[in-house]
């Protein structure tokens, strides 16, 4: 690849990454009242969002295999149990997942 190549590829990528992030403020910039349609996807968005990040962390769970899913189960119950104790999304997420990775790497 040439530098010019490259020069274009980190620019669009930077474009594809930083557009839908300023879109929203560009289309809505001091115009009135935000649409109730785009009101009713904040809050329904982040909530499908889980549910697909759910089902896709899980797709490949063996039922029948040799952990029968345990591991995943007792990543799930950790990080709930994290989640409802202190309410804090990022220790949710690495305390779930430094259990699921401790449980794949030593035990199952």
């Amino acid at each position: 690849m040439t530098f010019s190549q490259q020069v274009v590829t980190i620019a669009l990528c930077i474009l594809g990454t930083m557009l839908p992030r300023f879109l929203p403020f560009l289309i809505f910039w001091g115009k009135g009242p935000v649409p109730p349609f785009v009101h009713y996807l904040g809050q329904a968005l982040p909530a499908a969002i889980f549910g697909m990040l759910i089902i896709y962390c899980l797709r490949n769970v063996d039922l029948m295999g040799q952990s029968h899913g345990l591991p995943e189960a007792i990543a799930i119950i950790v990080t709930a149990v994290l989640h409802r104790w202190k309410g804090q999304m990022l220790l949710s997420i690495a305390g779930g997942t430094i259990c699921y990775m401790a449980l794949v790497q030593t035990v199952f």
